[in-house]
């Protein structure tokens, strides 16, 4: 989603980590020769099949594995262990396992900061320890005052599995709210903090948080929050339908919170509230999936009792900073590429509207706004490279923000009467850095930089681009070594996304350098369907276009071996999530073409998708089977259904127990289905991370194994191993 809207979307993290934390994830490397572990027939389990075919939109559509869904069943439950236990069973048999576990958690086990947070005249920041699982949240009195433990999640539970999701502290500090989740999933409870005591209240607990995103009145009487049923009679997709904007005032039962706004009724709408730092005005937001968003507002200085509506029905995104009078609104209407507008809060109406910053001419996208020491801050976007620029209040450009160089920055941290912010940078090959800045003189210095043990001298990155199938330009970032030889023997990595308006930004990836270090490639390509060239390139990979993503990857594959780069039987593809849908979609319709997958928490059922989890938030970037000419563009690219009699390249499915985003039965379901009809010696596994939600495990031990395993699969089935000079160190 576009970085400014994502408020609207409601799941955030304030403190969040700007440093080398545990999945930002260094001479002379060696390829060693491809391990022998392929072809044991242990790997290829055979699963019950059922005789299940149903006839949608006149097309009969089979599903041999449905009895998989069924996670609860015991039968469910005795298959995933088998599964678990052939694929850690593999993994551990490669030799150099464990020196890369080694190895990742020299990477890992780091110190690093997040940028501070002034509220009043605390700040409130994280650190993540070299010698912590997880990390930690701070607060100071002052600048320079002496910094104190706020929440520390290795002390919330035994064994590791509460997690802290979002902080927010009051505007003047006194008060903090947050949210606890069990094993990292996205279900969360929000509890209320006393700072100066560390005393948090037994009354103001919420569950229900998972998409709260508190915002505070300016006296610190409450906060408006959006709130979600935990009723297990209410089905699970149908949830986010039931959603609510509630008040709570601290002190009182949150059971008898009071409804600012009512359940809309359809689970395909994320609803959110925010409340302007002046406490004067009220915001409701509707965002229609990723590419539509209404806005109502109230004048709480005034007493208005109804929501007003300030853009309603259409088709572009918008969202709201309110300062000293005025709204000022970023938003994509008549500006694909993002535009900033401004109108006065006593008469908002959208034909007020002006324009204050237009498109950018040069193809620059606008990332994200914020108002910060009473300027505009703008994150742009050209040809998938950062740049920060600062305008006055007016539109005016003041200057450009030097970056260190090419790479990735994500805005500022900072607000709106403070003129010290902080800002971020990293590259492939540069580790975070934050820096201080003043936005009234442009004085900026080094504030800290993540130190990772890391020799990326030996590296370069190159931007290239090439041709899709319809003939568009695609961009790729490309690491190699400096020294690299296009012969085709170099195993890569492909990774890829490919949708929902993110962006494929060059940001610093620790886990890839193990990889490196033994003579791999690592590229990236910015696909369709993300933002990087604004929203007419995420709607070129949405829906009935969706084929265009996989044909934009394929075309990645294709470059990189027709170039010299790697060969087939040496490219391995890497992706989660939607980018996991990316990889299984190629995997089914382009098997040759690759020599190793790993497919991470995917959607690979495209026809039932809807059904379960949070998918029905996701039908305005899909689509849904149950419109008939969805289902045929669905259905012609759902992976499960494509699996047919071939020769598979070996696949690591990586799923999470606690999932509760996108359910696990789509892993389940088509590593069945591939271990049915794979037809080659190569192995099929399936890794089920244990304590884990999609977002994956939050202790670096876990996380130190997760990459562990990957690497090694990928090194073993591709042909590469650890450099001598690393094996002799560890």
């Amino acid at each position: 989603m576009h970085q400014h809207l994502a408020a609207a979307i409601a799941i955030s993290i304030t403190l969040s980590a700007c440093g080398g934390g545990a999945k930002n994830k260094t001479p002379d490397p060696q390829i060693g020769e491809q391990h022998t572990m392929s072809g044991t027939d242990s790997t290829h389990l055979e699963t019950r099949r059922q005789d299940i075919v149903e006839k949608l939109h006149g097309v009969d559509v089979a599903d041999p594995y449905r009895w998989l869904e069924d996670v609860a069943a015991d039968e469910v439950q005795a298959w995933m262990t088998a599964q678990d236990g052939v694929a850690r069973g593999w993994l551990a048999k490669v030799p150099y396992r464990e020196q890369l576990a080694k190895r990742f958690a020299e990477l890992y086990y780091i110190d690093s900061v997040s940028a501070p947070t002034r509220r009043g005249d605390r700040f409130f920041w994280s650190t993540r320890h070299a010698d912590k699982e997880k990390r930690v949240f701070y607060w100071r009195e002052g600048k320079d005052g002496v910094e104190k433990i706020l929440i520390d999640p290795n002390t919330l539970s035994d064994d590791g599995t509460t997690s802290v999701g979002l902080v927010r502290p009051s505007w003047d500090g006194s008060k903090v709210a947050y949210t606890l989740k069990a094993n990292n999933a996205d279900e969360a409870t929000l509890h209320v903090m006393d700072v100066a005591s560390g005393v948090t209240s037994k009354i103001d607990v919420i569950p229900g948080a998972k998409y709260a995103n508190p915002s505070w009145t300016p006296d610190t009487a409450g906060f408006y929050y959006t709130w979600l049923p935990v009723d297990p009679k209410i089905d699970v997709a149908e949830r986010p339908g039931f959603a609510e904007v509630r008040y709570h005032a601290l002190g009182t039962d949150p059971s008898q919170d009071a409804i600012v706004h009512e359940k809309t009724g359809d689970p395909q709408k994320f609803i959110g509230v925010d409340l302007s730092r002046d406490g004067k005005h009220l915001f409701f937001y509707v965002q229609h999936g990723w590419n539509k968003t209404d806005i109502y507002y109230k004048n709480l200085a005034g007493k208005d009792a109804d929501w007003r509506p300030l853009v309603v029905d259409k088709p572009f995104l918008y969202s709201i900073d309110a300062w000293e009078g005025n709204f000022y609104i970023t938003t994509n209407e008549d500006a694909p590429r993002y535009r900033v507008l401004k109108t006065s809060a006593d008469k908002p109406e959208h034909k007020n509207w002006t324009t204050l910053i237009a498109e950018h001419a040069d193809g620059s996208v606008i990332d994200g706004v914020q108002i910060i020491g009473g300027h505009l801050v703008l994150a742009l976007l050209k040809d998938v490279q950062s740049d920060l620029r600062i305008h006055n209040l007016k539109g005016k450009l003041i200057r450009d923000i030097e970056l260190p160089g090419i790479g990735a920055s994500f805005g500022m941290t900072g607000n709106p009467d403070d003129d010290t912010a902080y800002f971020g940078f990293q590259s492939f090959t540069t580790p975070p850095q934050i820096f201080e800045t003043q936005v009234s003189t442009g004085k900026t210095a080094l504030w800290f930089q993540v130190k990772v043990p890391i020799d990326s001298s030996p590296y370069k990155v190159e931007q290239v681009w090439y041709e899709s199938k319809d003939g568009t330009r695609i961009p790729m970032f490309v690491v190699t070594r400096k020294d690299i030889v296009l012969d085709g023997s170099t195993p890569f990595q492909l990774y890829g996304y490919g949708g929902f308006n993110v962006n494929m930004s060059p940001y610093f990836r620790g886990s890839i350098y193990p990889w490196l270090e033994a003579g791999g490639g690592y590229a990236v390509p910015n696909l369709r369907g993300g933002g990087e060239f604004g929203e007419d390139w995420h709607k070129a990979g949405m829906l009935g276009n969706k084929q265009n993503v996989f044909d934009d990857f394929i075309g990645a594959a294709e470059f990189l071996i027709e170039k010299g780069y790697t060969s087939a039987d040496k490219l391995g593809i890497k992706g989660g999530s939607n980018g996991g849908l990316l990889v299984g979609a190629a995997m089914t319709q382009r098997p040759e073409l690759f020599g190793a997958v790993i497919c991470g928490v995917p959607l690979l059922d495209m026809v039932r998708y809807h059904l379960f989890g949070s998918g029905k938030t996701w039908i305005s970037e899909y689509g849904s089977a149950d419109d008939a000419d969805q289902f045929a563009a669905l259905y012609a690219y759902s992976p499960y259904h494509h699996v047919a009699a071939a020769d598979y390249p070996a696949l690591l499915m990586m799923a999470a127990d606690s999932d509760d985003r996108v359910d696990p039965m789509h892993a389940r379901k088509f590593v069945a289905a591939v271990q049915h009809a794979h037809t080659g010696p190569d192995p099929i596994l399936l890794r089920i991370e244990r304590n884990s939600g999609h977002g994956g495990a939050d202790l670096i031990r876990q996380i130190v194994q997760e990459d562990a395993d990957e690497t090694a699969f990928f090194m073993t089935e591709l042909g590469l191993q650890p450099p001598p000079a690393q094996v002799a160190e560890n």
